[in-house]
């Protein structure tokens, strides 16, 4: 056993000196009120109840009030009052159920005129944008027969049904243009749509200042009365119809013989192409007789 040696007593009591100066006692007071929670009261609110301190806490809960009670009805009273009364409430009740129900079949009226409207719309944009747009097939005149002319002052037919025509238009109109002094000619405005179009037109000339009919071609036009002819037609809507050309001449007064009618195509001499055809047929048979003629005689001395 070693001898207990002062140096070392010393040195282990300096070292416990040092190890209690530094040892945190007395606790510090934050330490000790972080150390004790407190009770929680309640469930709800557990941090709020938990961070407050102070007069908060101490706070008186809040009383209840009580209801108001309910006075006592008077009996005994004369009844005429109290079936005057039911009398104003059942007429007023009847008074609104009456108004209700106006207000109601007012309601339903123009929801199912907003509905026909919506049904309208959409049945105008659910056209497929890939279907073409509606035309014109001519009945009278026939689209296949030849040209046709008119006589100014007689009345001209046209009939016409549609093609590819998905949303009917409500009017139409129809008038004929010429080109050659830029003028149309009403035939009929806004006349109501049908599946098959027919309408006469009386070329006569009026007093309404219309320039007179020219002897020229003109141009038949059918088109949607709510558009103009230049607008470009929609897949399903009706196009502006300008393909049908005719003829319209002026007749000239009767001229006979003895007054000096001439007839412009009329003549007995030959013209001047079937004097030409003659000559070249004669020259053409003049070269082949002489060339043939040269060709034999020519052999011949050759032998």
């Amino acid at each position: 056993m070693y001898p207990l040696r002062l140096d070392r007593v010393l040195a282990a009591f300096l070292l416990l000196t040092a190890f209690t100066s530094a040892w945190p006692w007395p606790p510090s007071p934050q330490r000790q009120e972080n150390a004790i929670q407190q009770r929680q009261d309640s469930k709800s609110g557990t941090r709020e109840s938990q961070n407050t301190r102070g007069p908060s806490n101490n706070a008186p809960a809040p009383t209840k009030t009580d209801p108001p009670k309910a006075q006592p009805t008077q009996t005994g009273k004369p009844a005429p009052k109290t079936a005057a009364k039911t009398a104003e409430v059942t007429g007023s009740a009847a008074a609104t159920t009456g108004g209700s129900k106006k207000t109601k079949a007012a309601e339903t009226k123009a929801a199912k005129s907003g509905s026909a409207e919506t049904t309208k719309e959409a049945a105008s944009k659910s056209v497929d944008p890939r279907l073409p747009a509606g035309g014109v097939n001519m009945i009278t005149p026939s689209a296949l027969a030849q040209a046709s002319y008119y006589k100014v002052g007689d009345n001209v037919e046209f009939a016409w049904n549609y093609t590819s025509l998905s949303v009917k238009p409500s009017k139409i109109d129809v008038f004929v243009s010429c080109q050659a002094n830029s003028a149309t000619y009403a035939v009929s405005n806004n006349i109501t749509f049908e599946p098959t179009g027919r309408i006469l037109w009386d070329t006569k000339p009026d007093a309404s200042g219309t320039a007179p009919l020219l002897t020229e071609t003109y141009t038949l036009v059918i088109h949607d009365a709510a558009k103009d002819v230049t607008d470009i037609a929609q897949a399903g809507h009706l196009g502006a119809y300008q393909q049908f050309m005719f003829g319209m001449y002026t007749p000239q007064p009767y001229t006979g013989l003895a007054q000096g009618w001439k007839c412009a195509t009329c003549s007995g001499a030959m013209s001047d192409m079937e004097r030409q055809a003659l000559k070249f047929m004669f020259g053409m048979c003049m070269i082949t007789v002489l060339s043939f003629t040269w060709f034999v005689g020519g052999f011949g001395a050759f032998l």
